[in-house]
Parts: C-alpha cells; sequence; structure tokens
C-alpha cells in the first residue's frame, strides 16, 4: 500500500494540505478532484517522494519513504507528470527505454526491450517505435511518456510487491478520444494490479475511470469514497462553488454530471 497519513505541507506562509490522509492499494484507481489551488498535485508530490511532508507521514508497504533505496522505490512507483520537457531528437524506444534506468544491473538489455516493447504495445504506440519524439504531436508525446512509466515499473516476478503509477492531470491538453484512452490505459493497468492514481478536472472522466474518487478543497478531504457517494449535488456545489445536476449516465451505470 502507498499510503499518506495526516500528511501536511506549507510554502512559507501558506499552507497547502492540512493533515490530509489518503491510501492507495494495487488493483484500484483512484482519482483526486478538486478546484485550482486545492493541493492536488502537491498531495501526488509527496506519493511520490518528489516533496517531504512537513507533519505526518507517506509510507510504502509500511515504511517511510525517505528510507527508501532511491532505486528500489523507483522499481515500485512512477510518475507521468504534467508537463515532460524533452528536446533531444531521440527515437521513441529510447525515451520508453529511459523507464528502465532503475533496472540497471538487474536485467539484461534484450529483456529491457522486451519490456519496453510491452509497454508500447499497452500504450498504442509500437508503430512510432522509430520516430523522433520531438515530432511527435502532444497526444503522441504523453502515450510515449506513459510508456516509459510502464516500463519504469513493469510487473516482474521479483517478488518486490505492488506497482504503483501517479498520473499528475494526464488528460490536459488531450482531445476527448486521447483523454478517454490515456484513463483506459489505466484502468486494464488496475485491472492487473496495479495501484494507480489519477488527478483530473473533471469528474465525469472520474465517475467512467475511478473505483474511487476523492475530492480535495482548500488543502483538506472533502470526501473519499464510491463515484455515487461523491459524486451528488451538494458535494460537488461545495468543492467547486457551481449548482450542478447529478444524472446516469446513459449508457454506462455511473454519475453524470452537468451544470445546473
Amino acid at each position: 500500500m502507498l499510503s499518506a497519513s495526516n500528511v501536511r505541507f506549507a510554502r512559507g506562509d501558506r499552507e497547502i494540505l492540512r493533515g490530509v490522509s489518503l491510501a492507495l492499494t494495487p488493483g484500484e484507481l483512484v482519482a483526486v478532484i478538486g478546484p485550482n489551488g486545492a493541493g492536488k498535485s502537491t498531495l501526488l508530490q509527496l506519493l511520490s517522494g518528489a516533496l517531504a511532508a512537513r507533519g505526518g507521514a507517506v509510507t510504502l508497504d509500511g515504511a517511510p519513504l525517505n528510507r527508501w533505496c532511491r532505486q528500489a522505490l523507483a522499481r515500485r512507483r512512477a510518475v507521468l507528470s504534467q508537463t515532460a520537457t524533452l528536446g533531444f531528437p531521440f527515437r521513441v524506444l529510447d525515451v520508453v527505454l529511459l523507464g528502465r534506468s532503475p533496472h540497471a544491473g538487474r536485467a539484461a538489455h534484450r529483456d529491457d526491450l522486451q519490456v519496453a516493447e510491452a509497454a508500447m504495445r499497452e500504450t498504442g504506440i509500437l508503430h512510432l517505435a522509430d520516430r523522433v519524439y520531438t515530432t511527435l504531436s502532444g497526444g503522441e508525446r504523453q502515450r510515449v511518456q506513459l510508456a516509459r512509466a510502464l516500463a519504469q515499473i513493469w510487473p516482474a516476478s521479483d517478488g518486490e510487491g505492488g506497482r504503483y503509477l501517479l498520473l499528475d492531470e494526464p488528460t490536459n491538453n488531450l482531445d476527448l478520444a486521447h483523454q478517454h484512452a490515456i484513463l483506459q490505459i489505466g484502468r486494464r493497468l488496475a485491472g492487473r494490479g496495479t495501484g494507480v492514481l489519477a488527478i483530473l478536472h473533471d469528474p465525469n472522466l472520474a465517475a467512467l475511470h475511478a473505483d474511487r474518487i476523492a475530492v480535495l478543497k482548500d488543502g483538506a478531504i472533502l470526501i473519499d469514497g464510491l463515484p455515487d457517494t461523491v459524486l451528488t449535488e451538494t458535494t460537488l456545489a461545495a468543492a467547486f462553488g457551481l449548482a450542478v445536476t447529478v444524472r446516469r449516465h446513459p449508457t454506462r451505470d455511473c454519475p453524470y454530471v452537468v451544470p445546473a
């Protein structure tokens, strides 16, 4: 389990997170939604180990993240950032292989190639393997970066434990098809045992793809539970300051949110 327990974080005098607790277990997709400035990306950075909490604890399998060897931690959790900039004319295959760095000395090059190809197949970009990364569209680049993250934590029979994928607003600047494609990949990974956490803005995307939704507002968890429990007119109005109507999706058995 990857868990934040009563974590607090501040920048200067501004308190960004105030006693937030959130757990991610292997095999579930958890969406974190909330208004801009609520602290969603900060929470993800604490869970990844990129930031250190000013109070509380972040643990993986019960051990604080700062006690984990960096390479061992990198083999267990990967992050897809909001913006992944890469200006060098690398082939797509070479970008994906960067995800295998934490496995240096533990896997043969042919094994790394097989994992990279499997990750590209999973994300639907195997046909782009020899393309130059900088010539790709935004949606294609996002899927390449997702393949890199998958290659980093690709399941192996090494007994190291569950894997975790942290997606920081993965649907930003993507068209409708690519938004759903990214989250469908996350859904498949969760179905095979990876714990997936996604920071999202759209409650309807969360309703369609997440097992659980946590709503963050003003640095605190407003509610954390099943989509039907969380996505109510009262809760969403309190979180976003917007009157909404919650209906049933016409073809999927989940809530569907529209402005009132």
